[in-house]
């Protein structure tokens, strides 16, 4: 009973041993596959929770999920399921999924303009029609290791808004990964002959590593044959080099004959570079022998290994790294630095391109600044490139990154055929993206990928010779990473969203204004129109001044002061809450938002009280009490719809539990007037029922201005029929007969335990 004698001991530790690993194994959702010809494949699972989809108005209605594919994976799998929260007819909307490889998609369904000179790439998107549940799968093999996002949102919006806490049509998203991958798969060695073998069903796969500097790669396949006596020259193979990113697949090459061979330009450095080879002749095992090799062009020139150079020329350049109080450092991966002066030093004979290092500083969360080491000027020749590298982290992949160059040239003896021409490298997964073109500056706004690369190149761009001597331009960098697009501009708010731990910014546009970096004005409200509404939203508040007037005349003073705290924040709250450039806030519009949302709600609570008659110490118990659980519930969610339909139904039913008391206790219907039901209560009820109605069911973003408006004014006219007339024992401030203020001060004497009154007479009144 949980002991092991000497016999039994090993035999325990075994199956311990076991029972650990088998946790293990479970704890990661690992199932290990038999080998698949040379290699031995593992399946790995992985789950998102499900979330709520919201209509597409901006980049913050999509929901964002990350996913991590590990290098080897021969198959992914994502599973997305759609399922409907409610059992009500919602109709048949379709949900829109977008998928992408190393940053969040850019995606456009408004089909709104981007900004300027803006780079962005397309991703991979799927539409799923979803009834009650539905799924779908999207398969890819051979993915591209590292980061995965997948994106989902429903169609755009239709402009309405939705009350929260109002039944309304819910679909929740999940997606789920599996992916298999290999855990021994072979490595092709620089120069070295392999000897593998093929089939339809299990095609050899191996890997290789494209070291710095490398300019060109070659894989090679001889000796195939088929093994069967059969003529081998025509077994068929089909090389494929690289990962399928969605946006970029492997280089394919269809194989005939004994041998062939698959050349790829400019690899991506510091990889890993996955090869596969495939047979495409049925029930036919091939057999083959494969060699890489790869091409360096050219190096910089080496720093060595000492690193007191590195630190003066760090500290010499303290005016960029002490301009902010982020963290810094220095990308100088195998590169030489340059000289302070405006001649670059000379090159060696084994070296053919200048390396400037780069100063990498975190200034804010999705806000890098990059800075050459030697100062903002960069040299550039027409005798060697300068290259400039820039790293991007996973991290910085939420944001943007803003590339702009200026060009300035220095003691340049042109004649009319001499251009300075410049090359702008971006990598793209595992291909490069040459621009080249003349200018005088450049501004670039793209979302991020790998890394860039920053090539400087003086050439003549004339067929003739005569294109005159340039001695040396000098070039200004400024690559940063910004959370948004120019800060969204002034019609736009730049906002950092999460999705768990991964961090991305977007914009939200204001004024009928779109696109990614809200500069789409093709819907945009005029200053007009923004004028209209703001004074539409800050002047029917002054509906307000009747109801303060006829509480004050009919001695409620206490509401009167309700009714005044709403007309002013509610006035100076829309105010400050306009989207376009009328606008005017005295205070923190969060304040403002809270006092307008507390005083209306408030508003709504003290008249249905004060509608009910009850006595005066009873009443402002309520008073207080509703006040004070109407802050608290406003504190914890201020739009939820219960906190405006919780106070109401509350406080009426105080009201008709009063009225049936009063009518029980007359014998006769309460209020007893037919006419103060026919001309106040009924006209009232009316007015409080359509703004309630306008409130919940009309307002859309585009006439939210003048239905908002509306309810202003409904609101507060309700307010001045609803009140009820002045008690006839209540005089000025609202203190009743009997209790004037010379009473307050006066002095009694107590005879036996009895106070001696003044005789009055006292008047019978009805309470009307």
């Amino acid at each position: 009973k949980g002991r092991c004698n000497d016999t039994l001991r090993e035999q325990c530790l075994c199956e311990s041993n076991f029972t650990t690993l088998n946790r293990k194994a479970l704890s990661y959702n690992k199932v290990m596959y038999p080998t698949d010809g040379q290699v031995t494949f593992v399946s790995e699972l992985s789950s998102k929770p499900a979330q709520k989809l919201s209509k597409y108005g901006w980049y913050g209605n999509v929901r964002l999920q990350r996913f991590h594919i590990p290098e080897e994976t021969a198959i992914a799998r994502w599973l997305f399921s759609v399922t409907k929260g409610h059992n009500f007819n919602c109709g048949q909307h379709n949900v829109t999924i977008h998928i992408r490889w190393g940053a969040p998609p850019v995606i456009n369904p408004i089909g709104s303009a981007f900004p300027n000179a803006t780079l962005w790439s397309p991703c991979q998107s799927l539409i799923l029609p979803v009834t009650s549940h539905s799924s779908t799968t999207f398969n890819l093999s051979n993915p591209a290791p590292g980061e995965w996002y997948v994106a989902a949102h429903l169609p755009e919006d239709d402009g309405r808004i939705e009350q929260k806490g109002f039944p309304s049509c819910s679909y929740f998203f999940q997606p789920q990964l599996s992916i298999r991958r290999a855990v021994d798969t072979p490595i092709l060695q620089q120069g070295k002959f392999l000897q593998q073998t093929a089939d339809p069903d299990r095609p050899a796969r191996l890997k290789l590593y494209v070291p710095e500097f490398a300019s060109s790669l070659f894989v090679s396949v001889a000796d195939c044959s088929t093994g069967e006596g059969v003529d081998g020259a025509n077994c068929s193979l089909v090389l494929r080099l690289g990962s399928a990113s969605l946006q970029h697949g492997p280089v394919t090459v269809n194989c005939s004959g004994i041998s062939c061979s698959a050349a790829l330009s400019n690899p991506p450095w510091h990889t890993w570079l996955r090869v596969v080879v495939e047979s495409s002749q049925d029930n036919r095992t091939v057999s083959f022998s494969i060699v890489s090799n790869y091409t360096v062009g050219c190096k910089p020139k080496s720093v060595g290994l000492a690193a007191d150079d590195d630190i003066n020329k760090l500290r010499g350049n303290s005016s960029y790294t002490n301009s902010s109080a982020g963290n810094s450092s220095v990308v100088e991966d195998a590169v030489a630095f340059g000289n302070r002066s405006s001649l670059l030093p000379p090159l060696l004979a084994s070296a053919c391109i200048w390396s400037i290092p780069v100063l990498y500083e975190e200034v804010d969360v999705l806000s890098l600044r990059f800075n050459p080491v030697n100062g903002p000027n960069v040299s550039v020749t027409n005798t060697h490139p300068t290259m400039l590298t820039y790293p991007l982290h996973t991290q910085a992949t939420g944001g943007t990154l803003n590339l702009q160059l200026t060009l300035n040239t220095v003691s340049t003896t042109e004649s009319q055929h001499t251009h300075t021409v410049f090359c702008v490298l971006f990598y793209f997964s595992q291909t490069i993206l040459t621009c080249s073109t003349c200018f005088d500056e450049l501004f670039l706004s793209c979302s991020l990928f790998l890394g860039v690369f920053l090539i400087f190149k003086c050439v003549c761009l004339s067929c003739s010779s005569e294109c005159g001597n340039t001695s040396l331009v000098s070039v200004v960098p400024e690559v940063f990473i910004s959370a948004c697009v120019e800060d969204c501009g002034t019609y736009g708010e730049c906002r950092l969203l999460r999705s768990y731990s991964y961090l991305y910014a977007a914009c939200v546009c204001k004024a009928g204004r779109s696109g990614w970096g809200c500069t789409d004005d093709s819907t945009a409200q005029s200053y007009r129109r923004q004028l209209t509404a703001t004074l539409l939203l800050t002047l029917s508040n002054l509906f307000f001044l009747p109801a303060i007037v006829v509480a004050i005349k009919r001695y409620y003073i206490t509401e009167a002061s309700v009714y005044l705290f709403t007309m002013f924040f509610s006035t100076f709250y829309h105010a400050c809450d306009q989207p376009g450039i009328a606008v005017l806030c005295i205070m923190d519009y969060d304040t403002l938002q809270y006092c307008d949302f507390l005083g209306s709600v408030c508003s709504i609570w003290v008249t249905i009280l004060c509608m009910a008659r009850i006595r005066d110490a009873f009443k402002y118990t309520l008073f207080m009490l509703g006040a004070l659980l109407i802050a608290m519930s406003m504190q914890l969610d201020r739009k939820g719809l219960w906190n405006l339909l919780g106070p109401v139904l509350c406080a009426i039913l105080f009201m008709v539990a009063a009225w049936v008391y009063q009518g029980v206790r007359r014998r006769h219907c309460y209020p007893p007037s037919w006419k103060r039901w026919a001309f106040y209560l009924i006209p009232g009820a009316i007015c409080a029922l359509i703004g309630v109605c306008l409130y919940i069911f009309a307002e859309t973003e585009d006439n939210y201005y003048y239905t908002h408006s509306l309810w202003h004014i409904l609101v507060a006219s309700c307010v001045v029929f609803l009140l009820p007339p002045k008690e006839k024992n209540r005089e000025a401030f609202g203190w009743t007969r009997g209790w004037s203020w010379s009473w307050s001060w006066s002095w009694r004497p107590r005879v036996c335990g009895y106070t001696l009154c003044q005789s009055s007479k006292e008047e019978l009144y009805t309470v009307t």
